[in-house]
């Protein structure tokens, strides 16, 4: 039997993408689901139910047996760095003998973005495990560049004139697949992101050629973003995600422009409008 592959956030848009990929090369993954409601019906895979990355006994029985634990990144929360080490010292104590975790591209202790922090920490302490390792830091999903824009047809953020390097889950799966099924991706850190980076202004242009509308970005300065954001109802805490990740851009931190999912992969990375071509539900609400 091969090693056994658990793969969290499996009903998620990530997670299953990647159970799927397995599945179809014969690894039987085990999937890792707070909800079995929610498990995806995927062919030559079993189920672990109930494992919430804050449940350390639910992720040590869930982990039992495994040889590999891929780790999505969990929900944005205020306390998601202990979740994510409570998961990962659950994974330790079940004899998980490596970790495949999704980070994010420019993952650093002070990093504009307050959400790339939490990984930087979580990479920390998958290091001081002695476990081997391999982090795929994700730039940000395609799928949320149309989100940004409201049904004003505005994206509106403190992004300047910087660039994002957006990329597809469904490249992202790829990668990952490649690394949990192959050799010698031990200690790496890969930056997994799309062919070109692009300006919001250009991501604008993009979702108006594809919507038939006219889109726009506007600029607004840190002070305008929180006043905007106001009525939102959401924690503090997510309002400084959302702003810091346009702050981000504007720095230069998401530019980055890899070649690892060709080099992993085999295949070019999608561009934006490779994913809008694919994915039109995702700018439905902008629309005319």
């Amino acid at each position: 039997m091969p090693p056994v592959i658990a793969v969290t956030g499996a009903s998620g848009h990530l997670g299953s993408r990647v159970a799927h990929r397995l599945a179809e090369q014969g690894a039987g993954p085990r999937l890792l689901v707070r909800d079995p409601a929610r498990v995806p019906p995927i062919v030559g895979t079993t189920v672990a139910p109930h494992a919430s990355y804050g449940d350390g006994e639910a992720m040590r029985q869930a982990c039992d047996g495994a040889q590999t634990l891929f780790l999505v990144s969990a929900r944005e929360s205020a306390d998601r760095v202990r979740e994510h080490t409570t998961a990962v010292d659950a994974a330790v104590a079940a004899g998980v003998g490596r970790i495949v975790y999704v980070s994010f591209v420019g993952a650093a202790a002070d990093a504009t973005f307050t959400f790339a922090r939490d990984h930087w920490h979580t990479e920390e302490h998958i290091r001081a495990t002695g476990l081997a390792y391999t982090f795929l830091r994700d730039s940000l999903y395609c799928s949320g560049l149309p989100a940004m824009a409201g049904a004003d047809g505005v994206i509106r953020g403190p992004a300047g004139n910087g660039q994002v390097s957006a990329v597809a889950h469904d490249d992202v799966a790829d990668a990952a697949a490649a690394v949990l099924l192959g050799d010698g991706h031990d200690g790496a850190t890969y930056d997994i992101t799309g062919p070109s980076s692009l300006s919001l202004d250009e991501v604008a242009a993009e979702l108006s050629r594809f919507s038939g509308r006219t889109v726009t970005y506007v600029p607004e300065t840190r002070e305008e973003a929180f006043a905007s954001r106001a009525g939102y109802g959401a924690e503090p805490f997510e309002v400084a995600g959302w702003i810091s990740s346009y702050e981000a851009i504007a720095a230069g931190e998401m530019a980055t422009v890899s070649d690892a999912v060709p080099r992993l992969t085999g295949h070019r990375a999608r561009s934006f409008a490779d994913f809008l071509k694919e994915h039109p539900g995702t700018y439905r609400h902008l629309l005319p």
